[in-house]
């Protein structure tokens, strides 16, 4: 277990030995908690990030990815060139909640998603280095939104041979993690005043229709991830309520569990004549590495993996609960936490013997 700063663990750096009194494991998850990161904002947490490594001794490099925002890669300067990376995201959902504290439970936006994970693997990165064992660190911006952090890392790869990414799962290794398609669909319709509606043309009750037709679909199941599913996430329309809309749109998200094409097909099908459908964004359904005696899980969110296919071979474990994330109780469990940072070295230490 790596300790907090009244256990501390001996660890090198810089040719001596030295004890890592400065690192907290839990107050510096409530450091990163409490500096806003929502998608968009990750410069300074970014920053903050990149002063703690750099005082734990590690090379720190910045990668632009837009304006002000960067990744984070941090290598041992023993090892610039490591086989296995631990990876997370600084990013978090909106609104910001600031830290608290029990006996049991750091609460607070990003605690188990994916701020508390930061910790563990840095926690875990600095086990392992005691041991002679060194990693790297890529904490990318932007997983919440489009993972654009993930793609730009991906299009500069280190020659990692492994990858293991940070989502909360309880500590769980992820076998699968289902993908993601973003669908808006637009209804058109013809203005009129509303004691006339004859006159007009209801965008809003095409809309309808057409989200009538896409819930009587029968989604597709896979016997090892479950069912495909489908959220209508928002809906927009109309002008007053004295006015025939003449536009109206929703935004559905369904979580993949196999190739999309036939399912982007069946959609477009049942909304001809009534709405357009609009594929924002797809994530892949991705398949993934175990380890043995490492209780297993299926991932029901998408991560960042899909878009790191250059860094090595991936794998999905963390603290947490997604059942938590994103709500406005989020919390993660200190023994968890804790935890995570023997499973991470654990992961790593039989990853790398067998490679």
């Amino acid at each position: 277990m790596f300790p907090t700063s009244r256990s501390p663990l001996p660890l090198w750096r810089n040719q001596e030995l030295i004890y890592p009194s400065e690192m907290d494991v839990f107050s510096l998850t409530r450091k990163l908690i409490d500096i806003e990161s929502t998608t968009g904002m990750e410069a300074v947490v970014g920053e903050a990030l990149a002063g703690e490594l750099t005082q734990l001794g590690y090379n720190v490099e910045r990668i632009p990815v837009e304006g002000d925002r960067c990744n984070i890669w941090a290598t041992n300067p023993r090892h610039p060139a490591p086989e296995l990376a631990l990876s997370t995201h600084m990013d978090t959902v909106p609104p910001f909640i600031p830290s608290s504290e029990t006996a049991d439970r750091i609460n607070g936006r990003g605690s188990c998603d994916a701020k508390g994970i930061i910790v563990a693997q840095i926690a875990a990165a600095e086990k392992l280095k005691a041991e002679g064992i060194y990693v790297g660190l890529l904490f990318l911006v932007g997983e919440e939104r489009d993972s654009q952090g993930a793609q730009t890392a991906n299009l500069q790869p280190r020659g990692a041979k492994f990858l293991i990414n940070g989502e909360p799962t309880e500590n769980r290794l992820a076998i699968a993690s289902k993908g993601t398609l973003r669908v808006e669909l637009v209804a058109r319709g013809k203005m009129a005043h509303s004691a006339y509606p004859e006159l007009g043309e209801s965008a809003i009750e095409k809309l309808l229709n057409a989200l009538h037709s896409v819930r009587q679909l029968q989604l597709p199941t896979n016997p090892k991830a479950g069912p495909c599913t489908l959220n209508i996430g928002q809906i927009e329309g109309g002008r007053a309520p004295n006015v025939i809309p003449d536009h109206a749109v929703a935004q559905l998200l369904f979580r993949l569990i196999g190739p999309a094409e036939e399912l982007r097909q069946r959609i477009s099908d049942a909304v001809a004549g009534k709405a357009e459908a609009e594929f924002k964004l797809e994530i892949p359904y991705v398949e993934l590495q175990t380890v043995p005696g490492i209780e297993t899980m299926i991932a029901a969110f998408t991560t960042d993996i899909p878009a790191l296919t250059r860094w090595g071979q991936p794998l999905l474990i963390g603290p947490g609960s997604i059942h938590v994330a994103h709500t406005d109780r989020e919390y993660i469990e200190k023994k968890q936490l804790l935890d995570a940072i023997d499973l991470y070295a654990r992961i790593a230490r039989e990853l790398l013997a067998n490679s």
